[in-house]
């Protein structure tokens, strides 16, 4: 439990790449929230108190939502949050659109959903102050990749810099996948960590993107 705040989360790493699923606990009530399906039920059951409440789906990518199914059918009253025009929404699930910079409240933890397109074009990402679920918008040490027509470079450079990089430098950064030398930062740490993060403008940001692809190394 942070005690500056008023929940506790609990991270399991796993999936098809690394991926990262949270479990948010409202110290108050109980409630459970988990973010993405990327991990299976028995990684993180035993930590649960009662089914969860909902789940925060950060963009519509296949290692994001691979075991959704499993738990709608595990917990067939939880809420499925995500962006409007994700293909969810066309399901049987319980979904609820979210707006950007739409709040919400889930037992007394008041979240923001706010829409980051660039690495995908459903991608949101969720404030719970002091902290920001980042989906693959944000890294540890990088942004997000553009691949795929429904990615677009000059999406993700405005999510990144004229919202995520506006919030206050102490926001703490939980990414969905466990790429960096740690699990969560700072954004403080993060820009001074990654050059993605330090672009001048568009121009310079995509020249950097495309200096990060040539010397990528694969897993990171």
């Amino acid at each position: 439990m942070n005690p500056e705040t008023d929940f506790s989360i609990r991270t399991f790493s796993g999936g098809y790449d690394k991926n990262l699923t949270y479990l948010i606990t409202c110290s108050r009530t109980g409630t459970q929230v988990l973010v993405d399906a990327a991990i299976e039920i028995s990684k993180f059951s035993e930590f649960l108190r009662n089914d969860p409440i909902a789940i925060l789906i950060t963009h519509g990518h296949g290692d994001h939502t691979a075991h959704l199914d499993d738990y709608v059918q595990e917990y067939p009253n939880i809420n499925i949050l995500g962006h409007p025009d994700s293909h969810l929404r066309k399901s049987n699930y319980r979904f609820k659109e979210i707006e950007d910079k739409q709040g919400f409240i889930i037992g007394e933890m008041n979240f923001k959903g706010l829409h980051t397109p660039g690495h995908y074009f459903d991608s949101i990402c969720y404030q719970l102050s002091p902290v920001l679920f980042t989906g693959d918008t944000i890294f540890i040490g990088r942004t997000g990749r553009i691949k795929g027509s429904k990615s677009n470079i000059q999406d993700l450079y405005e999510s990144v810099y004229n919202k995520i990089l506006k919030m206050p430098k102490n926001v703490r950064i939980y990414p969905g996948h466990d790429y960096g030398d740690k699990p969560t930062m700072t954004l403080d740490e993060n820009i001074k960590q990654s050059p993605l993060l330090r672009a001048k403008d568009l121009d310079d940001f995509k020249k950097r993107m495309d200096d990060y692809e040539k010397n990528r190394e694969i897993g990171s």
